[in-house]
């Protein structure tokens, strides 16, 4: 999967049409909780992320929230508004601050309604994180939190790159839909363990391999999903 464009959608593009496409995108920092996109309605830019992660984040009338997606360097959090004019019922922020490349929303529509090749491979992507979406609707409602936040640490490990990042008990929560002494529970469980190092925020992976022994069986399933859908299209 290597490739001198940091973002694998775009890395899937053939080099001439990728070429003029990045020319015509703006490098941007997000910081943390920067809000991608809310429910109000279409988003104002499309970023196609080169670092960080984002959280797509669905909010219950009791005002509780879970994560049920995310998104890193392997795509565009706004993809799913290129599909039509349907309210989306979900929010999308930085979970972890990182880079981008960005274009007016209206120049993306544009791009995905006139491009057969961008719209394809735009499409292509989004069939992926939907078959994530599904994996995680069920690694929600079927394993324990221990599990769950094993594999969720994972993933974040994989879409920034690094063993270490910041991340808060109350992030840890909401993104696991969880109570906070629960996540503190599994946690502590995993630090115990040596696996980890949690403290003030700051998040160690100390052992990578005895955590992907401690996950469900979904980690290797939405790992392989997104892997093999760009290893089979990435353009050199």
């Amino acid at each position: 999967m290597t490739s001198p464009v940091s973002n694998l959608l775009l890395a899937s593009l053939s080099p001439a049409y990728r070429h003029s496409l990045i020319a015509r995108l703006k490098p941007v920092s997000l910081r943390l909780k920067e809000m991608l996109y809310d429910n109000d309605g279409p988003p104002k830019f499309g970023h196609f992320l080169t670092s960080g992660m984002a959280s797509v984040v669905s909010t219950m009338a009791n005002g509780s929230t879970t994560e049920v997606g995310i998104w890193g360097k392997e795509g565009m959090p706004q993809s799913f508004h290129l599909l039509g004019n349907a309210k989306v019922p979900t929010c999308c922020f930085m979970q972890v601050a990182g880079t981008a490349l960005q274009i007016p929303f209206k120049e993306l529509q544009k791009e995905f309604q006139e491009v057969p090749e961008f719209r394809e491979c735009v499409l292509q992507g989004i069939q992926s994180h939907g078959f994530i979406l599904s994996q995680l609707a069920a690694c929600n409602r079927l394993h324990e939190a221990d599990e769950r936040l094993a594999r969720w640490l994972l993933m974040v490990r994989d879409r920034v790159g690094s063993d270490s990042f910041y991340l808060t008990q109350d992030f840890l929560a909401t993104m696991l839909g969880s109570r906070r002494t629960t996540v503190t529970a599994a946690a502590s469980a995993l630090q115990r363990r040596g696996i980890i190092k949690y403290s003030r925020g700051r998040m160690n992976i100390l052992d990578a391999k005895s955590l992907e022994e401690a996950a469900c069986e979904c980690y290797p399933t939405i790992r392989n999903l997104y892997q093999d859908f760009f290893s089979a299209n990435l353009v050199a």
